[in-house]
């Protein structure tokens, strides 16, 4: 059995509010978990307590084999509980096959412009 620590979401419709907790990675997002170790209240302002866990018990899972995903790390490596690699996609600023294609096209059409600009100015000299 694969466990994950991963919010389950609550709240109110657009007021969300999460619990922190330990499930089964096949079980529903808000379905049945084992363990319940902290909240989030997206809702409260940056400089509050917008998380809260039980490291203790964070830190039993974590040794048990529970794997946090990618938001419940952050919350941990912010927490000094466990520490979360950096992530980097150098191609995510590229533009896809298409984008890339229009931009081609539109390179050639301007240097075909300043081709024909400067044949016109070079036969007048």
């Amino acid at each position: 059995m694969s466990l994950k620590i991963r919010l389950s979401r609550g709240g109110a419709k657009k007021r969300p509010f999460y619990r922190i907790v330990i499930a089964d990675s096949r079980s529903p997002r808000d379905g049945r978990f084992i363990d319940k170790v902290g909240t989030y209240n997206p809702m409260l302002a940056k400089d509050a307590e917008r998380v809260t866990l039980d490291v203790e018990k964070v830190q039993e899972w974590l040794t048990k084999g529970a794997t946090p995903t990618d938001r419940v790390a952050r919350f941990l490596d912010e927490k000094g509980v466990s520490k979360r690699d950096a992530r980097n996609n150098p191609n995510k600023a590229k533009p896809g096959k298409k984008a890339q294609e229009r931009l081609d096209a539109e390179a050639a059409k301007a240097e075909a412009a300043a081709a024909a600009a400067a044949a016109p100015a070079e036969a007048e000299a």
